[in-house]
């Protein structure tokens, strides 16, 4: 689901300007994790890498335990890099199935050190909503000034297929064929993007063709590892790049002729992303006609993004 997050989210403007977006990761409520550490684990600081938020979601895994909330929140809030920029939308997720209420961290001063910094909590539980009521996940979500939501997580995806799913995907191979790798993890980096493809495609075709709106997407920015991107951005110096990082058929080409070389490439990606978010434009005209969405009111895409966008609006965001 983050691939449909992530393309909801490449639609926001903040006046003339377009917004980047960062996303942290923690785990908690998982016995594995160190006790001493209230069973908490920053999985990823804030970062921009979609294809490493990807792979750390999908390594993830539990067995369940004790959700010390309060805690996460707190080490959430000291540990990460918020910034100071008031324009800013900072937003806490916080999902579980356990009372709101455990560990020795109270949530109240939790989310009142959130909302010095400017940070809206939301809640997620993950059950019924009076449960998620009596547990104090709404009171948390109120003190926090964010949204309360439940989800039922253990729901079926309803993925629609349209009309325009097989040339997505196929524009996705096209699309992968324009990264030139550079740099000292420029090569891991592209097999990485390969294996989120892979790992997206094993869950149903329909996720792929989300990840790939995504991959189309001004969000999805790989200048420290692409020759292509990093060049759009004269984040690069061809002149002083190791030319024995690059693919194989470019270790002995001049300077000239890798510039040649991406610029060419440059173009094919241009070409490829505008027809992906052309087809983009009629996948999403179809759904809406077809009123497919509604069935989807209690998954965790959903629920997200209609708080993101509440919260992004009375900020001066829009889409």
């Amino acid at each position: 689901q983050l691939w449909g997050i992530i393309n909801e989210l490449s639609y926001a403007k903040y006046g003339m300007k377009k917004p980047n977006l960062e996303i942290a990761l923690y785990e908690y409520g998982n016995a594995n994790l160190p006790s001493e550490e209230g069973f908490i684990r920053m999985v990823l600081q804030f970062t921009s890498d979609l294809d490493e938020i990807s792979e750390k979601l999908f390594s993830l895994k539990t067995n369940g335990g004790s959700e010390f909330c309060g805690q996460v929140i707190d080490t959430a809030v000291k540990e990460l890099s918020w910034g100071k920029n008031e324009e800013d939308l900072k937003l806490l997720f916080i999902a579980g199935n356990e009372p709101f209420t455990q560990g020795n961290v109270n949530y109240k001063e939790a989310i009142a050190s959130a909302k010095e910094k400017g940070i809206l909590i939301n809640t997620i539980f993950c059950g019924d909503y009076s449960n998620g009521i009596s547990a104090m996940w709404k009171d948390g979500a109120e003190l926090g000034k964010g949204d309360y939501m439940t989800i039922d997580h253990n729901k079926k995806m309803v993925h629609i297929v349209t009309p325009y799913d097989d040339e997505i995907i196929i524009l996705n191979k096209r699309l992968n064929a324009t990264y030139i790798y550079y740099g000292k993890k420029g090569s891991e980096n592209k097999s990485k993007q390969y294996e989120q493809d892979v790992n997206a495609a094993k869950l149903n075709e329909m996720v792929i063709v989300s990840r790939t709106i995504s991959k189309s997407s001004r969000l999805y920015d790989n200048a420290s590892w692409d020759l292509v991107d990093a060049m759009k951005k004269n984040s690069v110096d061809l002149e002083k790049i190791d030319t024995k990082l690059l693919p194989e058929e470019l270790q002995k080409k001049s300077v000239k002729e890798i510039k040649e070389y991406v610029a060419k490439k440059s173009e094919e990606r241009k070409t490829i992303q505008d027809k992906i978010t052309e087809l983009d434009a009629k996948r999403r005209k179809f759904i809406t006609e077809k009123n497919l969405e509604t069935s989807q009111k209690e998954v965790l895409d959903n629920v997200m993004i209609q708080a993101i966008k509440k919260q992004a609006i009375s900020k001066n965001y829009s889409w």
